[in-house]
């Protein structure tokens, strides 16, 4: 008990100056202190996939969960966006993209953090868990969204996206990846009007963005997902007694579609990413997943190509 006391009061500081810093980024985005930045390390393409000189079926952006902290791919988030690009080669795949940071400054670049990760790794998950809660915060919800929406607009702009072409736009979000996808569909519309297609993965977010201007948000969900459910029920708007809600509004026009992905969980061999686990004929979870995305985007695009899954 003692051991624990003492590491609460260590913490204690640290999360309380974690909880303001958290609101600095979108604070200082929205008073024009700082701008988002573009430019990528050297050696990181501005998308994979489909070659810049042809038009793609459609642009994939990939939206990772709290892990993401750098430009590249997380472990995890790095096997799904290599799943997809090697059954889905007419995608354009962006995997930079910084959700939690509205100044698109990469979390693993920053001194402090280098050394919390040495001494308290832990913290870098909170930092991106609060600033999930910040963006669902309807006090600073638009400014983060504005901000998110850019710097994704600008991330496709440099990868070859050209606004009013038509070519659709996938936002492929994991877990706290879906509250920066669903909250970043309106300054995508104003920016490229692009045909918006949404697809969340153990999606967390409050359900109050409008998702008016999707084409179809598919929810891949599993009974054994146990934070995904936490989400449905510490957030409101994602109760059906508030049919106001941008979620609910979705939900009676039509425009989301659950898709099982049972017996996957959020987290662990069992993930729905997870490589290692395996279900009974023999697909692992991954293989799964990624059979089930693929199949969500070509049935959604209407093009020739199939797959052998068949969407649940």
């Amino acid at each position: 008990m003692n051991h624990f006391l003492l590491w609460v009061f260590a913490i204690g500081p640290v999360l309380l100056a974690e909880a303001l810093l958290a609101r600095y980024e979108v604070l200082a985005y929205g008073a024009g202190w700082r701008a988002p930045t573009t430019e990528l390390p050297e050696g990181v393409p501005y998308a994979r996939g489909a070659a810049p000189d042809t038009p793609p079926g459609a642009y994939l952006v990939y939206l990772d969960g709290i892990g993401k902290r750098r430009v590249r791919d997380t472990r995890d988030g790095g096997q799904l966006v290599k799943a997809l690009l090697a059954g889905a080669p007419e995608l354009r795949v962006l995997g930079q993209v910084q959700p939690y940071s509205p100044l698109a400054d990469p979390l693993s670049h920053r001194p402090v953090w280098i050394w919390l990760r040495r001494h308290i790794g832990l913290l870098l998950f909170l930092h991106n868990v609060m600033q999930v809660f910040v963006a669902a915060d309807h006090r600073y919800r638009p400014l983060y969204n504005r901000a998110v929406g850019s710097q994704i607009a600008a991330q496709l702009r440099l990868a070859g996206y050209r606004p009013d072409s038509g070519i659709p736009v996938v936002l492929l979000s994991y877990s706290g990846g879906a509250q920066v996808a669903t909250g970043a569909v309106h300054e995508l519309h104003t920016q490229l009007r692009a045909p918006l297609l949404l697809i969340t993965l153990g999606g967390f977010h409050n359900g109050a963005n409008d998702l008016t201007r999707i084409t179809q948000l598919h929810q891949l969900t599993s009974a054994y997902d146990r934070i995904e459910r936490v989400g449905t029920w510490i957030f409101p708007q994602r109760w059906r007694l508030l049919p106001r809600s941008g979620w609910n509004r979705a939900r009676r026009a039509g425009k989301i579609t659950v898709h099982r992905l049972d017996p996957a969980t959020h987290l662990g061999p069992r993930s729905y990413i997870s490589p290692e686990g395996r279900l009974p004929d023999g697909q692992s979870y991954l293989e799964h997943t990624t059979d089930v995305v693929i199949a969500v985007i070509r049935a959604q695009l209407g093009t020739s190509a199939t797959t052998d899954h068949q969407l649940p």
